[in-house]
């Protein structure tokens, strides 16, 4: 039984293959250093604690993605460069004008804050 169901060309078989396919391109896709990661999480509870904690103020939507999103400008031997928009809680989500403009280094390991570069008024 086995035999004759291998021997039958089926529809399976370009689907299983583009299947395999994909699943040796998925870690290509989903690496990012872990230093980064931490960066990025480190970048913004500095932020938040610069400028009030939460109840005062929230990081624009890109600093709660993965490695800082967009939010990640530069990545060098020096670290991981952030700028980002804030302000007061929701103000994304409402439409609102950001308050604050933070730009921010990161060490490589992304344990320490080398520099925060600006924070204030946005430019």
């Amino acid at each position: 039984m086995l035999r004759s169901v291998l021997s039958r060309p089926t529809r399976l078989a370009p689907l299983l293959l583009a299947a395999a396919g994909l699943g040796l391109a998925w870690p290509a896709l989903a690496e990012m250093p872990i230093g980064q990661v931490r960066a990025a999480n480190l970048a913004r509870m500095q932020a938040e604690r610069i400028n009030g904690g939460l109840t005062r103020y929230f990081t624009a939507n890109c600093m709660h993605q993965k490695g800082g999103g967009a939010c990640m400008v530069k990545s060098d031997g020096q670290g991981y460069h952030f700028d980002f928009l804030g302000g007061p809680p929701g103000w994304e989500v409402n439409g609102q004008r950001a308050t604050v403009q933070t730009r921010i280094l990161i060490n490589p390991a992304g344990t320490q804050v080398v520099k925060l570069e600006y924070n204030g008024a946005p430019r």
